[in-house]
This record gives structure tokens, C-alpha cells and sequence, in this order.
């Protein structure tokens, strides 16, 4: 297919723009890794376990990474971002197309490129797809994570990484590390961020402390109402879901000590059946995601939220490089 519908989309540069904050002390290191794989492999589960705070969302379903988030791992020598990317994987539509393109311009701009792969299952055709993509990119290093430790049975754990090994043989890629670890118990998560940092060029702290990721807070906002609104959905449902924020602001007229965090957004489907099943009998679906939505705002946030939620028909919008534009594709 030909590249016509991608003059709108805008893949810029992933380091940030400016003068970096701050000098640091000798010997300290900042860069940017990246987490590749296919969809599901447990990619944002580690980015949130390493920066110690929810900053990308996370689903049983696959494909649920839509946008390069960078979440930011503070530490006295290191300031390691993370870039999060969407699951590479064969395009079926123009809006898989266009997070293949992002993924790809992020593997050549990072200092670190991980892959990971779910140690509860075997290396699959995917894995080599992906790990063929990545020897394309010359310059960066690279480095094997193997996923989802706590699934998988200490027999298991040592084959995988004998087949990962191999993998990287095939490819012509050598792995810098090799590296086993569980997001989702803590297992390792320290090691691999020693590992990651380790691999990063000397230089200054790049985002101000404090700084847990670089995605404004609309977006955080609109990814996290779209993971409520994954949660039970049928299988032909998340690819259709989009969310976005049209307004968010303090509520004028409001004792300091007692704000309230205004939110109105427009969670977009495919078709009129989709729009039915996301209300749901009365309406107790969406109740459902706005509650779930609004809880985790607020515990993201701080700060107490009203939350109107509407859900709108965007016929076909996966495929329409229109509508694509118009839900920040």
C-alpha cells in the first residue's frame, strides 16, 4: 500500500527538545530504551513496574498500546526513559500500519532497543518477525527480556532462554543481555533497570525530577478510560475503541482545598451494535467504565473528578485516514 495517507502523521523525533535540566554529577547516565514485541508481551506491565507508577495502561487484550509513551526511572546516577511502543505485528489496517511506522522510527532513535518475550510461551514466527526487524537497526543495542517469569516453571525459564540465545544466532544479532524477569511480582525488575542504565551513554538528566512520563495529562487521561472500557469487552471490540478528551479543567468557584477536576470526553466505536454493547442495559456498562475510569484518574492525579463520558459512532474509523487524523493517529 502506498504511503500517501502518512504525510499528516506526525512520528517527530522522540528526544525532548531544549536545553537538558540541570548538571549532574560525573559518571552519570541518560538515555532513552525502548520495549518491543508482539501484543501482549507484557511490554507495559514492566515500563509501569520501572518507573514505579501506572504511567501506560495495561489489558488482558492484546494490541492495547496505542501512542509512544516515555516513562521516566529517576535514580541519584541515572535517568533512564522508557519508551513504550505499540506490538509490532503484520498490518491488517491503516491504523496498524501507522503504529508499525511509529515503532520502527523509535527502534532508530533510542540508545537501548529490549525485546521481550513471554517466558510462559515458546518463541513463535512473531518473535522472529520482530527480532528480524530489530537487526535492521544497526546502531542500537539490544537486549532480550524474558517476560512473565512467574508463569512459567524453572525448567521452562531455562529453555527459553537457551531458545532466545538461539534466536539472537539466527537473526545475526547479539544480545548484549539476556535478561529474566516478572514484572508482575518484582522478581529481577531492579536487576534490569541496572542492566538498562548500564548500557546508557554518560550525559545529563533530561527531564526535571519528579517527572513520571512526558505524555500531557489528556492523554494519560483518555488511555485510562479506554482501559476501563477494555476490561470485558468482547474480542472484536478493543481495536474499535478510541477515546478522546475533548475538555479538562479545575472547576472555577471552588475552595482551594476542595477541588474538582472537570472532564468531558468521547469514547468512539466502529458500528451501532458496538455502541450498544458499550452502554449496556440501562446504561450499566458505561456507569461501569466511568466509575472504574474516574477511580483511577484520581488515584493517577490526586484530585477528585467529575467524569461525562459519551459514546459515539465513527464508522469504520481503523481504515479512514480522516477520522484516523481526527482521534490522533
Amino acid at each position: 500500500m502506498s504511503n500517501e495517507h502518512d504525510t499528516d502523521f506526525d512520528v517527530s523525533g522522540i528526544a525532548p527538545v531544549g536545553p537538558a535540566h540541570g548538571a549532574a554529577p560525573d559518571g552519570f547516565r541518560s538515555g532513552f530504551a525502548s520495549f518491543v514485541g508482539r501484543p501482549n508481551a507484557g511490554k507495559s506491565t514492566l515500563t509501569n513496574a520501572l518507573v514505579g507508577s501506572k504511567v501506560v495502561i495495561t489489558s488482558s487484550k492484546p494490541q492495547t498500546t496505542r501512542n509512544v509513551v516515555r516513562g521516566i526511572v529517576h535514580r541519584p546516577d541515572a535517568q533512564l526513559i522508557l519508551v513504550d511502543t505499540p506490538g509490532l505485528h503484520r498490518p491488517r489496517t491503516l491504523l496498524g500500519e501507522r503504529l508499525n511506522d511509529l515503532v520502527k522510527t523509535t527502534l532508530g532513535e533510542v540508545d537501548v532497543v529490549a525485546v521481550c518475550l513471554p517466558a510462559n510461551e515458546k518463541v513463535g514466527p512473531g518473535d522472529r518477525f520482530i527480532v528480524k526487524e530489530m537487526a535492521k537497526v544497526k546502531r542500537t543495542i539490544k537486549v532480550a527480556i524474558a517476560t512473565k517469569t512467574d508463569l512459567a516453571t524453572p525448567e521452562q525459564i531455562g529453555q527459553h532462554l537457551l531458545d532466545i540465545q538461539a534466536l539472537g544466532a539466527e537473526t545475526g544479532i547479539e544480545w548484549a543481555e539476556i535478561v529474566p524477569v516478572s514484572a508482575q511480582s518484582g522478581d529481577q525488575v531492579a536487576l534490569l533497570a541496572d542492566v538498562l542504565v548500564g548500557l546508557l551513554p554518560e550525559g545529563p538528566q533530561l527531564y526535571p525530577d519528579g517527572d513520571l512520563s512526558d505524555a500531557p495529562e489528556e492523554a494519560i487521561v483518555a488511555e485510562l478510560i479506554r482501559e476501563a472500557a477494555l476490561e470485558g469487552v468482547r474480542d472484536e471490540l478493543p481495536h474499535s475503541i478510541a477515546v478522546v478528551v475533548e475538555e479538562m479543567g479545575l472547576r472555577e468557584g471552588r475552595d482551594a482545598d476542595k477541588p474538582l477536576l472537570d472532564i468531558y470526553a468521547n469514547l468512539y466505536v466502529e458500528r451501532d451494535s458496538q455502541k450498544g454493547i458499550m452502554i449496556g442495559h440501562k446504561g450499566a456498562r458505561l456507569r461501569e467504565v466511568g466509575t472504574a475510569a474516574r477511580l483511577q484518574i484520581e488515584a493517577l492525579l490526586g484530585t477528585p473528578v467529575y467524569l461525562d463520558l459519551h459514546i459515539k459512532i465513527a464508522k469504520d474509523w481503523q481504515r479512514d485516514p480522516r477520522q484516523l487524523r481526527k482521534l490522533g493517529f
